[in-house]
């Protein structure tokens, strides 16, 4: 079986086509990698990059992307919707054929070694290839941001995993790890209320939201810890954002295993959730590529009965209001058609 590994950079730079170009041409032009796709957003100001090949490729060309946002990027002055700790975000490695998670993990820390040494930035690892638990969750080695980020590194707790412990005003941090496939999958609300979108967010995310009383105040157990609501949805991380370019709110959703919350379950329980509002969905999208498997489950849930695939993945776009904000290519957006 041929080793296939997947690698979904996020760049801290999503309006500056000669910036996002120039990234772009440093990963495409490493041998043995296939460049499938870059997907800039304005309002997050972020692009998410999609290539995928052999091992050895793979990670040579995550290091030439790198390196080219550290040079291209100025942190200091960028500002965005979406979280983010350095110029090159988040670097993760998946799995596609051939490979093994513990071999993605090995991938990711000699990604974050090489960083570390040769661009001088410090490197956290996350997710299968975070070295302690608390570091396992993304959000919370982003907590803080780019603006936290000097302070933190002075934290004994918070030392990289590779790098130096110096704050780079430039680069900020890079974040790299190993995980399964991870669908970014966005829900699209008919309104521009932003507290609106993050109360729904909360509402589905699995690590829920913090309780609040008449007032509005946190809620307290008897240790004066704060009481946490779980969420209604696993395996699911959600945030609310605003679209300035499209002057709408949004769920944005990473559906971690989509196996336990497929995207139809998610678009349902947001329709459920808005609607409690007094808010109407319009749509959804999916930033990146989704695995073949994620929208027939969701066309089997829409046309039950129905075992055609063609017809099962025209119901999952329909039903689940994929063309709402771009049109929904199958062909660019099922990882399948791009091996």
């Amino acid at each position: 079986m041929q080793e296939i590994v997947e690698c979904v950079p996020n760049f801290s730079e999503g309006r500056d086509t000669q910036v996002i170009s120039a990234i772009a041409g440093a990963i495409s032009r490493v041998p043995g990698v296939k460049f499938i796709s870059a997907e800039p957003n304005k309002d997050y100001n972020r692009t998410v990059i999609t290539f995928v090949g052999g091992p050895d490729a793979v990670v040579e060309a995550a290091f030439a992307g790198t390196g080219a946002a550290a040079d291209l990027i100025d942190m200091s002055v960028h500002a965005g919707e979406h979280p983010r700790l350095g110029a090159a975000d988040v670097v993760p490695f998946i799995p596609v054929s051939g490979v093994t998670m513990e071999d993605c993990v090995a991938l990711a820390r000699a990604f974050g070694k090489r960083v570390g040494e040769e661009l001088l930035l410090p490197v956290y690892l996350y997710e299968e290839a975070a070295t302690r638990p608390e570091r396992k969750n993304l959000a919370a080695v982003r907590k803080g941001e780019y603006e936290g980020l000097e302070a933190r590194l002075r934290d004994p707790e918070w030392l990289p995993d590779f790098g130096p412990p110096r704050f780079s005003a430039r680069s900020g941090a890079v974040i790299a790890g190993a995980r399964m496939f991870l669908i970014a999958y966005n829900v699209n609300l008919a309104t521009a209320d932003v507290k609106a979108a993050g109360e729904i967010a909360g509402r589905i995310r699995e690590s829920g939201r913090i309780q609040r009383d008449g007032g509005g105040n946190p809620v307290v157990d008897a240790s004066g810890k704060k009481v946490t609501i779980p969420g209604t949805l696993k395996a699911v991380k959600a945030l609310g954002v605003f679209l300035e370019g499209r002057n709408i709110a949004q769920v944005s959703i990473n559906l971690v295993n989509f196996h336990v919350t497929p995207p139809h379950v998610a678009f349902e329980e947001v329709t459920r959730q808005a609607a409690a509002l007094g808010v109407q969905v319009t749509g959804s999208e999916i930033v990146g590529l989704t695995p073949r498997e994620a929208l027939l489950m969701s066309g089997a849930f829409y046309a039950p009965g129905e075992t055609d695939h063609q017809i099962l993945l025209a119901a999952a776009i329909a039903r689940l209001g994929l063309n709402d904000l771009d049109p929904f290519d199958p062909g660019k957006k099922i990882i399948e058609e791009q091996l």
